[in-house]
């Protein structure tokens, strides 16, 4: 082959395999098999390999990560990088625009704004000349930022050559564009993970993960990182551009950038308005961080003449979104005893406003978590609260300490009954094996109840029949009479009679919710409703071996280990006599029969938010058509349904197994 025919080949493989990662880390909508892509990656690496003097700054091959630098350069800015003030309340971005819209000028368009999400990562300013990326560079202080070139290279989703498709606009000659470097939560947690495997450090948010990830002099490490990028303006541009911000995001989407589908355009100020306070509860459907929302004024002629105030642009405001972190002071740490025995710690907090809400207390998961991250009694902590996630700790702010703190030790007894705890090899959890303890009744009891729908019997009730001795086990829910409850703190008569009644109608409940309730470990409502449709009764599930159960699809050993011990215990089968004796149905009316439908027998995994329903109404619709629903792809998967936003490691994992993408028209079409 002719070298010139060699630089076209290359050059026609460039613009293949950068097309093909535009589909796969910007559309999520490959073409293309991994084998595929692998096969032009190799041979553009041989090309490259065989003649190094057409190796240019744009090639795929590129993207790997070059050698260490010895520190980061710095890079002015062709225009500020503008921070923006902030608004908290309807009533507050109100008075913003009060306060700015004197300065629109007269001959300026009726207003309209465009709101998009305020991404929790890194601004990054992007630089290209004649199409092809030359510069990247962070922040800084708005005006001077760092060159991080060779890093950003190796972030997939970033285009190294615009328009990225053939029919894409032609950019102009000198293009700066500003966008934020992020990390899915998916892909922030499976680093997270892998940190921990081996022993590195763990990140605290997403947030500093894609920072720490993106500032690295290494771009190896970078490149190892899965970092991703969303782009929302133009900074500098020597030829036409858009003149709105709206239509300044479709044009950076059709030159290849990526850019968040969660914007909208609005032509009244209370339309803006119900938007970003309706987003407060929407921020958790979000694959990514979003601390709030941008509102900017979508003509940008009259953003630019409304000109500035301090270091903030009038034309555009921040809606902040109630704070999810806030840092306070370990009073004390405390334990709860589950149900099963595990104790788990907690801390008591110096009293903190967060969310709306004031916080005393947080989880710290477990014993282990709580020494990983050496957190102390007297320890300045950072607290997070994500939605209706109990509060938790992130972890001490260690330059706060005064050397007055406590290290906490990991009790040797159970701080309910006195008894000694035991922390199984292999195992993260710490156990009373007490089975008389009385904070495990109380829980087993309070399970048992709500699980079973008894109506009316809480923690309190729950706790008040334990102490009493009305109730050693949940078994005996079923014997109590109208006098014992009487007897208890808050009960009368109509009361009484209608917890009874509660109690008598979860004798008839199905099969699967008794299983549920016996409180078996890894014994959910889904792992429950598989066991109902394998056994007609508990006769028949006490009866099965460790093999029997292991060889159910969706049930591992763990669980069916866990599920054998619990009916080899003498207590729980006397338990479940109990129950029978007390008229609980412990079997289902006929054989199960098989649920039929044009789903059946296949395996699905859902990611991303769909168009018109829920993940969980998404379960149910497929389960009702004979299939089943996994939370992980695996060379079971049949069909990945895909929505918008999907995870990353479920898309991915979905390419490499080859399993089949489909969208929810496609699975609506697929039942018919």
């Amino acid at each position: 082959m002719a070298q010139q025919e060699v630089a076209e080949h290359i050059a026609q493989l460039r613009r293949e395999i950068n097309y093909h990662n535009y589909r796969y880390y910007v559309l999520n909508d490959p073409i293309i098999s991994d084998a595929e892509y692998d096969a032009l990656m190799d041979e553009l690496r041989a090309l490259e390999e065989a003649h190094p003097e057409l190796i240019t700054p744009d090639s795929p091959t590129q993207r790997v990560g070059a050698q260490p630098a010895e520190g980061f350069v710095k890079v002015r800015h062709p225009a500020p990088i503008l921070s923006l003030d902030k608004a908290t309340s309807g009533e507050e971005i109100h008075a913003w625009w009060e306060r700015v819209s004197k300065f629109i000028p007269p001959d300026a368009p009726p207003p309209a704004w465009v709101v998009e999400p305020k991404l929790d990562g890194l601004t990054v300013v992007l630089h290209y000349e004649d199409g092809l990326f030359v510069l990247g560079a962070t922040r800084g202080d708005g005006y001077v930022g760092e060159d991080v070139t060779a890093n950003l290279r190796t972030v997939r989703s970033l285009p190294l050559r615009i328009p990225v498709t053939p029919n894409g606009p032609q950019p102009p000659h000198r293009l700066v564009v500003r966008g934020e470097a992020i990390m899915r939560i998916e892909d922030f947690e499976e680093l997270n993970r892998r940190q921990a495997e081996a022993g590195e450090k763990l990140f605290a948010n997403p947030r500093n993960a894609a920072a720490g990830s993106l500032r690295q002099l290494d771009p190896r490490i970078t490149a190892s990182r899965p970092i991703t990028l969303l782009c929302y303006g133009i900074v500098e541009a020597d030829g036409p551009v858009p003149p709105t911000q709206w239509k300044t995001l479709t044009y950076l989407r059709e030159l290849g950038f990526p850019v968040s589908e969660y914007i909208a355009r609005f032509e009244t100020l209370d339309e803006v308005i119900a938007h970003c306070v309706g987003w407060i509860e929407k921020r958790d459907t979000v694959p990514y961080e979003v601390d709030g929302l941008v509102i900017k004024v979508d003509d940008l002629a009259t953003q630019r003449a409304m000109g500035m105030v301090g270091r903030a642009p009038r034309g555009a405001v921040a809606f902040k979104f109630p704070a999810r972190e806030a840092t306070t002071k370990v009073l004390d740490i405390g334990v709860n005893v589950g149900r099963t025995g595990v104790l788990t710690p907690f801390a008591y907090l110096e009293p903190v406003r967060l969310g709306g809400v004031t916080i005393r207390k947080a989880t710290l998961h477990n014993f282990e978590d709580l020494q990983r991250k050496d957190i102390r009694i007297g320890d300045t902590v950072v607290v997070r609260r994500a939605g209706d996630v109990i509060p938790y700790i992130v972890g001490p702010v260690v330059a706060a300490r005064t050397g007055e703190e406590k290290v906490y030790r990991i009790p040797k007894v159970c701080p309910s009954c006195g008894e000694p705890v035991v922390s199984p090899e292999g195992e993260v959890a710490v156990y009373c094996v007490n089975v008389a303890c009385p904070e495990q009744r109380v829980r087993r009891v309070n399970y048992f109840a709500a699980v079973m729908d008894i109506e009316g019997l809480g923690e309190r009730t729950a706790q008040l029949l334990v102490e009493r001795g009305l109730a050693q086990d949940p078994a005996d829910l079923y014997y109590l009479k109208r006098e014992d409850l009487l007897k208890l703190e808050g009960f009368a008569e109509k009361s009484a009679d209608n917890l009874l009644a509660a109690i008598e109608a979860s004798k008839e409940r199905p099969l699967a919710q008794v299983i549920a309730a016996l409180g078996i470990r890894g014994v959910g409502g889904t792992v429950a409703q598989l066991l109902a449709r394998h056994y007609r009764s508990l006769d028949e599930l006490a009866a099965a071996g460790r093999e029997e159960l292991e060889a159910i699809e969706g049930l591992g050993p763990h669980t069916a280990g866990a599920i054998v011990e619990w009916f080899a215990n003498p207590r729980n089968r006397e338990f479940i006599e109990k129950l029978r004796r007390a008229g609980v149905k412990l079997e289902q009316e006929a054989p199960a029969a098989p649920i039929e439908g044009p789903l059946v027998g296949l395996t699905f995994v859902i990611t991303g938010t769909l168009p018109t329903m829920s993940r969980e109404e998404a379960t149910r619709l497929i389960e009702q058509h004979g299939g089943r629903v996994t939370g992980s792809v695996s060379h079971r998967t049949d069909y990945l349904v895909v929505g918008e936003a999907p995870g990353g490691t479920k898309y991915r994992r979905a390419q490499q197994l080859g399993v089949p993408m489909i969208d929810e028209a496609q699975l609506l079409r697929m039942i018919g």
